[in-house]
């Protein structure tokens, strides 16, 4: 593994990613233990699944909410981090507001 390796994300094809309602688009690179995504979510946007892997979100536009299959939500703005650790209950993503909301994720995948 090389000691230092830029991604220009510029250069990585967006992925369509249907949701329960709306698509995102994801540009991912992948590593052997991490994935890294920039993840554009439109207005409206609802996963379309409960997800348990654990990941770190920065919010880089927008805004969403992180619902917990439990039943609680979380609302994270531009500028905001989210850490979802390990063995959580499963959440998803929907947008709120009327911009789309652009995330950078780092999948922990170990």
């Amino acid at each position: 593994m090389p000691p230092c390796e830029i991604i220009d994300w510029s250069t990585v094809p967006n992925r369509h990613v249907p949701g329960a309602s709306g698509d995102s688009f994801w540009r991912t690179a992948q590593f052997a233990d991490m994935r890294l995504r920039i993840v554009e979510y439109p207005v409206g946007y609802l996963a379309d699944h409960w997800c348990e892997l654990p990941h770190v979100i920065h919010l880089l536009a927008g805004a969403i909410t992180i619902e917990l299959d439990s039943g609680e939500t979380f609302g994270l703005n531009a500028g905001q981090t989210c850490r979802l650790a390990a063995g959580v209950p499963g959440h998803r993503v929907h947008t709120i507001g009327d911009a789309t909301a652009v995330a950078w994720i780092i999948d922990h995948l170990s």
